[in-house]
């Protein structure tokens, strides 16, 4: 999201003081930026369109392996969809802080974590410089682990519990495949070109040259 559309927080404002030091640094240096970003509010409605394919396919394998009559969803299992999801909505942000903080170079002290509470969104941020795969793969890893293990545990229990939570955890990962796609899209001019996350909007810089 803008910043002139929301009011930044204290760590936000602290964050971009250090990006901006950041991009003058690199862009001495001869480094031409550009932003990859998209609005919070845009990725989570874009995020259905992006991510129905997928849930399609978990539809696709949990359906043809179990009949109705195989499937049940428990009154316990109901009580227990909030919470689970909750947790696994955090283990989606630690997954993109520990992927990101095994590539920094100050590791977990470049990560940090927060909600935008505007829009009900977690985030995780990184504010280390980052190559393609690097960034990519830690975008990508909390829905490739949490989707797909959530995806096996629907299928082989055959509950439909385990069905909600995994395409809700396919669905959690819109925004992050959104930018992922942004990223795939861009064509560099420059021979280098490293990303660094936006410190308050959902996406990344580029810089290169």
């Amino acid at each position: 999201m803008a910043e002139n559309e929301r009011k930044l927080t204290e760590k936000e404002l602290r964050r971009k003081e250090h990006f901006d030091n950041l991009s003058a640094r690199m862009q001495s240096e001869g480094y031409v930026k550009k932003e990859l970003t998209i609005g919070v509010l845009k990725a989570n409605i874009g995020a259905l369109f992006v991510m129905l394919p997928f849930m399609a396919a978990d539809a696709w394998a949990f359906f043809s392996v179990h009949t109705a009559g195989l499937m049940s969803f428990s009154i316990t299992f109901s009580l227990l969809l909030l919470p689970v999801l909750l947790l696994l909505i955090v283990l989606h942000e630690l997954i993109h802080g520990i992927t990101w903080g095994l590539f920094a170079e100050n590791h977990f002290r470049s990560i940090e974590f927060g909600v935008i509470w505007s829009a009900l969104t977690p985030y995780c941020t990184c504010s280390e410089p980052m190559n393609r795969f690097q960034y990519m793969l830690g975008g990508a890893m909390p829905t490739i682990v949490l989707g797909a293990a959530t995806a096996a545990a629907a299928v082989i229990s055959g509950q439909l519990f385990w069905f909600f939570i995994s395409e809700l955890m396919i669905l959690s990962g819109g925004g992050d495949y959104i930018i992922l796609l942004k990223i795939l899209m861009y064509r560099s001019a420059g021979k280098e070109t490293v990303f660094v996350d936006h410190p308050y909007e959902c996406g990344a810089a580029v810089f290169e040259r």
